[in-house]
């Protein structure tokens, strides 16, 4: 399962009942945050997943308010003693944006470790059955969606292990281990001769600061849940001007892409109640939900 949660829903600047763009995802324990606006650590700590296992922090682009809180979330994971390599993932001028910042943040006890992405190409990151993806956007400057997704290995086969002739003792940790290779008694066997086909797994995408791209829609495709920026409920034209999407156009997106829920968030300032805007985007997309500060979901296999 993936726990989701978004820690911030506003942009531009923080208004005393909304904090700056952030969002994280929880897996097995392990924690991935998505921007870093302004006051996120205060956030975050309402939330209480913790700081410790914050493994790594992705950014879409380096405006202030998805940047900004960056230096006290790491005096945070400082403070809780954290002595494991944190990554970061970002477009160019990451490790000169996060080390700028940490003038400011100085001497912390974990190391910091940098994957850069290039802005004319897609992305890819894996690290076992969790992947994340990096999709070039377009706004004022060099700026990426992101879809983290979580890949789910098949189902034991008894007859399949039987027929490939793979011992008992070896079936478990077969099972365990994707694409695992096991030797025993001098003879090779694999995870795929015990287990039947991938079954579907759990995919979320989020994507803030552009303008409608065609690409966002193969990206997006069949994600479980949409994580997309508003700026304005239904003033296109001030949308476009500023490179940014309006409700309806995230709404559209949505459908295409046919994910299964969608969660509106980066609101203007201007936008006190996002709430009066939402049937726009719900004629065209009806799962879409409203976005608040630490609004949270599990997302969990079909069958579990």
């Amino acid at each position: 399962m993936i726990d989701v949660a978004l820690v911030g829903t506003g942009g531009m600047m923080p208004l005393p009942n909304r904090y700056l763009s952030s969002m994280i995802c929880r897996h097995d324990g392990r924690l991935i945050l998505f921007d870093c606006g302004e006051g996120s650590q205060v956030s975050l700590k309402l939330l209480g997943w913790g700081f410790k296992n914050i493994d790594a922090i992705c950014f879409t682009h380096y405006h202030a308010d998805h940047i900004s809180g960056l230096p006290g979330v790491l005096l945070c994971i400082d403070a809780s003693e954290r002595k494991e390599p944190v990554r970061f993932f970002g477009p160019p001028g990451l490790e000169y944006f996060v080390r700028s910042l940490c003038v400011i943040a100085q001497g912390l006890s974990f190391p910091m470790e940098f994957t850069e992405w290039s802005p004319g190409k897609d992305h890819f990151a894996g690290d076992g059955d969790l992947t994340l993806r990096a999709l070039p956007l377009r706004h004022r400057t060099p700026c990426f969606a992101y879809n983290i997704a979580l890949s789910r290995r098949g189902k034991f086969d008894l007859e399949r292990a039987k027929a490939g002739g793979v011992p008992m003792e070896v079936w478990s940790a077969l099972q365990k281990q994707n694409d695992a290779d096991i030797v025993y008694n001098h003879k090779r066997y694999t995870s795929d001769m015990v287990l039947g086909p991938r079954r579907r797994g759990l995919s979320v995408t989020y994507c803030t600061d552009t303008r409608p791209v065609p690409a966002l829609v193969p990206f997006a495709k069949g994600s479980d849940l949409f994580i997309c920026e508003g700026l304005h409920g239904n003033d296109d034209e001030k949308c476009a001007q500023h490179m940014h999407m309006s409700f309806a156009e995230a709404a559209e997106i949505a459908k295409k892409a046919e994910v299964g829920e969608l969660w509106l968030t980066h609101f203007s300032p201007a936008l006190q109640n996002p709430a009066e805007y939402l049937p726009a985007a719900a004629a065209i997309f009806p799962n879409t939900v409203i976005g608040r500060d630490r609004m949270k979901k599990t997302l969990r296999f079909m069958d579990d």
